[in-house]
């Protein structure tokens, strides 16, 4: 049973654990019932703090999507997989980050970031698949959206 953080401290083992990636369900839980003193000084060190295991997720997700999609040899259901997997994570890690403890204006900014980041994996992701000659790949990674989120 993981406690909900109140203070700092608190915080980091949750970001922490997060990070890790270990019992998502009951983190998100936990994360979302966290409060925290907005002050200066513990708003910077919070926000590092949650930028860079967001950021440590995102790039892990994106490394294991290629490391599936290198090892799809082509085929469909795995490609589909693949692409199901991290829109999954992406889809998790907006969920992580927009936090009722934080100021609303911070809020969404940090959203945004996530948002962008997920719309830039599915750019990238369509304009790889237009060197497909046969369309596949393009209907493969249009109709499995990494950032239908």
């Amino acid at each position: 049973m993981i406690s909900v953080p109140h203070t700092y401290s608190e915080w980091v083992t949750v970001l922490d654990i997060f990070k890790e990636r270990s019992n998502d369900a009951e983190i998100l839980e936990v994360m979302k019932q966290g409060t925290i003193e907005w002050q200066s000084g513990v708003a910077e060190r919070f926000s590092k703090r949650l930028i860079d295991a967001v950021n440590f997720r995102m790039n892990a997700a994106s490394d294991k999507f290629q490391k599936d999609y290198g090892r799809s040899y082509g085929a469909e259901g795995a490609i589909v997989q693949a692409l199901l997997a991290l829109r999954k994570e992406m889809s998790f890690l907006v969920q992580a980050i927009n936090l009722p403890a934080l100021p609303d204006k911070d809020r969404q900014h940090y959203l945004q970031l996530v948002i962008d980041q997920a719309n830039t994996m599915q750019k990238s992701l369509e304009d790889s698949a237009k060197k497909d000659r046969s369309g596949k790949m393009a209907s493969i990674v249009r109709n499995h959206k990494v950032n239908a989120i």
